[in-house]
């Protein structure tokens, strides 16, 4: 029988670097989050994701990779990386990699012997041109800050290809031994006991932009035969994609056939309603969020899951939306142009963004582990950190974590500097926020998330039922109802500042149990409840529905 384990996971992102620091060096390490996996074992997350811990020369926050499979010696030696995942796995939390395959870092051997000669015999695992390019910048990602995608290379007097910054080659996936290679990747980290992959931009890893002559071979099999080689190797792991593609690609990314699968990603991030999530929110009106929970596709893979988000590592990106919807939500939550990136996101965290109000930040969670799939947490948002906006690009997000009130937050002990400034400033900063001051608060806001994660694992049926919207709530009230095995969970959001009145009529039916709330009594009358300002209740309905 196949583990779908991640239809009810709760999945923990986390850079080692920023986590936790156990020689004093300022920088994090795998000793310190070993000895931190209890706070992730106390929050009720049953994954943890790591971003990049690769030998890397940290151009890009670890995302340019020297070499796929060791551990950059400041984060420790690969047997700390071992006992770590011991560690977690004593603690029943599943390891997940970022699998960054698009690129190398161009300090990578491969790369290095690729531009030094074209009888190279790794010349063909990137994308030259003999030519310079008609256009060089088209397809830039990150505008303002990245001058094109192809750069001379003087010693073999050819361009080569680059989706992102000009020190991160791409890879060329036609060529059969890249493929090769991605897949000796995987196998070498599954040996050593993880849970399955993020895949790193997916949409780039999966084309043959640039190529002089694109081959007959659909891109996207890559993707089957990276399912199909999991499979095989470790039946329970996932591939989770960062795929940031409309509706009618995702299926696509979900879907499949080769060697008799039919079935690709097992998830894939859910940026449609992200983006719509967040228009909601500047808004005060449920409605966006409904309409893109309704846009999703009506049948993906049986096997198939959408992985829902708040905030990550990166910019909040804002690109699905109109530019009219665009600057609704920069207006609402970046109105300072610092706090935007790229023309199309922000790069700011979620506590900043909601005004450090704990109750916005409870009710964001709350959606999060309401919305239909699996949620992805990002370090440090369940106790509503704070940001450093006079760090560069997406840095403001990646500062180290807040522990507690003690120099550096409690992230080093460090008498020098860590590898970030650990914020300080403002009510969002360490001596205010933090882990252990949170801990002892039975009010907390991390007592509530808490509280909403041992709920959501107490409600398979929002993994694994259907669900459907409830009509006729006022505009800021978003309902949902996830039926399961003759069950049912229903949830109700307020997105608005003002408290409101709701009849939803399924309440009134059968008998309802009061799971979650954010107030601490509830008037209940004839099926008519008051959900104050950004409030939320969960309701188990326990007649059966048809």
């Amino acid at each position: 029988m196949l583990d779908l384990w991640y239809k009810n996971a709760i999945i923990y992102c986390l850079d080692v670097e920023t986590y936790v620091d156990s020689n004093a060096d300022g920088i994090g390490d795998f000793r310190g989050l070993t000895d931190r996996l209890d706070h992730l074992e106390a929050l009720g997350a049953t994954a943890v994701w790591l971003n990049p811990f690769y030998p890397s020369p940290n151009r890009d926050n670890g995302y340019d990779i020297t070499d796929f499979y060791g551990v950059d010696a400041v984060f420790g030696s690969p047997g700390d990386f071992v006992a770590f995942c011991r560690a977690a796995r004593d603690k029943g939390l599943r390891v997940i990699l970022d699998l960054v395959v698009n690129h190398t870092s161009k300090d990578h051997p491969w790369f290095k012997s690729a531009s030094a000669s074209r009888d190279s015999p790794y010349r063909d695992w990137y994308v030259w041109s003999d030519e310079k390019p008609e256009d060089i910048t088209e397809g830039i990602i990150f505008p303002g800050v990245q001058d094109a995608v192809w750069t001379y290379c003087e010693a073999t007097q050819s361009w080569y290809m680059h989706r992102f910054y000009a020190h991160q080659p791409d890879l060329n996936i036609a060529n059969p031994e890249v493929r090769e290679e991605i897949q000796r990747i995987m196998g070498f980290w599954l040996e050593l006991g993880v849970s399955g992959f993020r895949i790193d931009a997916v949409p780039f890893l999966v084309e043959y932009k640039g190529l002089k002559e694109e081959p007959e071979r659909d891109p996207l099999l890559l993707l089957s035969e990276m399912r199909d080689f999991l499979s095989w190797r470790r039946a329970e792991a996932i591939l989770l994609a960062e795929a940031n593609v409309t509706r009618d690609q995702s299926s696509s990314y979900f879907g499949g056939q080769t060697f008799g699968s039919d079935e690709r990603m097992h998830l894939i991030f859910d940026f449609p309603l992200n983006q719509m999530l967040w228009l909601a929110l500047a808004r005060q009106d449920a409605r966006p969020i409904a309409q893109a929970l309704s846009s999703r596709p009506d049948r993906p893979p049986q096997q198939a899951q959408w992985a829902n988000f708040l905030r990550n590592h990166d910019e909040l990106s804002l690109d699905k939306l109109s530019e009219a919807e665009r600057q609704e939500v920069f207006d609402a939550f970046a109105p300072e142009e610092d706090m935007r990136i790229y023309g199309r996101g922000i790069r700011r965290r979620l506590a900043p963004m909601l005004g450090g109000d704990a109750r916005r930040v409870a009710l964001a969670h709350s959606l999060l582990f309401a919305l239909p799939g699996t949620p992805v947490m990002w370090y440090g948002d369940e106790i509503g950190m704070g940001e450093d906006l006079s760090l560069p690009e997406r840095r403001p997000v990646r500062t180290p974590m807040q522990w507690n009130d003690e120099e550096h937050g409690g992230f080093s002990h460090t008498d020098g500097a860590t590898v970030r400034p650990v914020v300080a400033d403002g009510p969002l900063g360490y001596c205010e926020t933090n882990v252990e001051q949170q801990s002892r608060r039975p009010n907390s806001l991390l007592k509530e998330i808490q509280g909403m994660i041992r709920t959501r694992r107490a409600c398979p049926g929002i993994g694994w039922g259907k669900w459907r919207p409830l009509d006729g709530l006022p505009e800021p009230v978003l309902g949902l109802i996830c039926e399961w095995r003759g069950a049912a969970v229903l949830t109700l959001h307020n997105l608005g500042d003002e408290a409101i009145e709701v009849m939803p009529a399924d309440l009134g039916e059968g008998h309802a149990i009061t799971l979650l709330s954010s107030a601490e009594e509830e008037e209940r009358t004839h099926g008519t409840l008051t959900l104050e300002g950004s409030g939320y209740r969960w309701f188990r309905l326990g007649r059966e529905r048809r």
